[in-house]
């Protein structure tokens, strides 16, 4: 869709208003992963550039509307190394800006209104500024105030970030190079029915793995032991197989589960066949069958798209084999130029990094939610705000 792009020519002297998702996971008053930050800077960077007086806005977490210093914005702050705003209705600060100057506001979700969209709240955080930019591809699947009711009363633009998201995810959408191949896991197929539903109308293969890929086998009568699935998805996975047929598109499932007999990162690894799998057993990753099976598919491949891991990849090796394998050859082919890969989603990315591969992938979304509903084809309110 045509959107509004900010112009850096016209930003000189301007108070620009930047919403940025900075929404990372800090432990003990530090940074885990500064992915969302450092996909951030290029737009500050550029409206420093064109002599902006730029105040960023932002949310961490779920505090539901009340203060809470777990949930500051304060870390990130110190990680950037921009002046912190403890309150994000404050503009007594404005006064003193310079032209080039950066600062970060505490957490917008501190007030209900943010989440609630409420219009009031909207027009006092636009107060004292002159254009609104948002960046926050990764929140953009949300009507919040400082996504949507803010479009209301400042001229409102789009920032690289999420021009670039928009570009890189159609592109593998609407015109990508055949085979294309998708890679979906994570526990709920609940939670993903609607982009299953896409995938398999615009693919050539789409290969369902992790505690999905469990539902998916339980729903065809293979026995899934003690382990996490939904009971109740089975008819939605034979719909989704039998949509995916109509479409020529081919789905294929794990053929062999790494399981241990408690749901532990200490457990002890084994490897069964599908139809080996017992009743105390508790499934945690995809077998080296279907590592070994994935590994062929990807030599044929000229596009992947990936979400989702397929095993318990934050516990390390032994739990994240299927996914970090998936990772080591999407990104050995990558490089070698064979194929575009495009990942999302934050356990995704997280596995990326645990193997020292995110720069190696054709394009890495900030996106989880919104990578996913974006993908359905839904239309995302914080996107849909800055039609032209």
């Amino acid at each position: 869709m045509p959107i509004r792009k900010i112009d850096y020519n016209n930003v000189h002297g301007k108070y620009v208003l930047l919403r940025d998702d900075l929404n990372v996971q800090i432990e003990n008053g530090k940074i885990v992963d500064a992915f969302r930050i450092d996909a951030s800077l290029p737009t500050i960077k550029h409206l420093m550039s064109g002599g902006a007086r730029i105040v960023i806005c932002a949310h961490l977490g779920r505090p539901k509307g009340k203060r809470d210093e777990a949930f500051s914005l304060r870390p990130i702050a110190e990680y950037m190394n921009v002046p912190f705003i403890d309150d994000c209705l404050k503009k007594d600060f404005l006064a003193s800006m310079k032209n080039g100057d950066v600062v970060l506001m505490e957490n917008l979700r501190f007030y209900n209104g943010e989440e609630e969209n409420d219009d009031s709240f909207a027009k006092k955080l636009a107060e004292g500024f002159d254009i609104y930019v948002n960046d926050a591809f990764a929140v953009s699947h949300r009507a919040a105030a400082s996504l949507v009711g803010i479009t209301k009363y400042l001229p409102s633009f789009a920032g690289d970030l999420l021009i670039n998201e928009i570009k890189n995810i159609s592109e593998v959408l609407e015109k990508p190079e055949h085979p294309l191949i998708a890679f979906v896991g994570g526990a709920k197929v609940s939670s993903k029915i609607g982009v299953l539903k896409k995938l398999v109308t615009i693919a050539d293969k789409v290969i369902v793995g992790g505690a999905m890929g469990t539902t998916f086998n339980f729903a065809f009568g293979a026995p899934v032991g003690n382990s996490l699935y939904e009971p109740e998805m089975a008819k939605t996975a034979i719909e989704i197989m039998d949509i995916a047929k109509q479409n020529g598109c081919e789905v294929l499932l794990p053929l062999d589960k790494g399981v241990g007999k408690v749901f532990d990162k200490n457990a002890k690894r084994t490897n069964r066949d599908l139809m080996d799998v017992k009743d105390d057993d508790v499934i945690i990753d995809d077998g080296e069958k279907t590592i070994e099976r994935n590994h062929e598919i990807l030599a044929d491949a000229k596009t992947v798209i990936w979400n989702g891991t397929f095993g318990m990849a934050e516990w390390g090796a032994v739990w994240g084999r299927a996914s970090f394998a998936l990772a080591r050859d999407l990104a050995h082919l990558t490089k070698m130029g064979k194929i575009k890969s495009v990942v999302g989603g934050g356990e995704t990315v997280a596995a990326l990094d645990a193997i020292g591969v995110h720069q190696d992938m054709t394009y890495v979304s900030t996106g989880g939610g919104a990578f996913l509903e974006f993908i359905e084809g839904k239309e995302l309110p914080g996107i849909k705000a800055l039609d032209k």
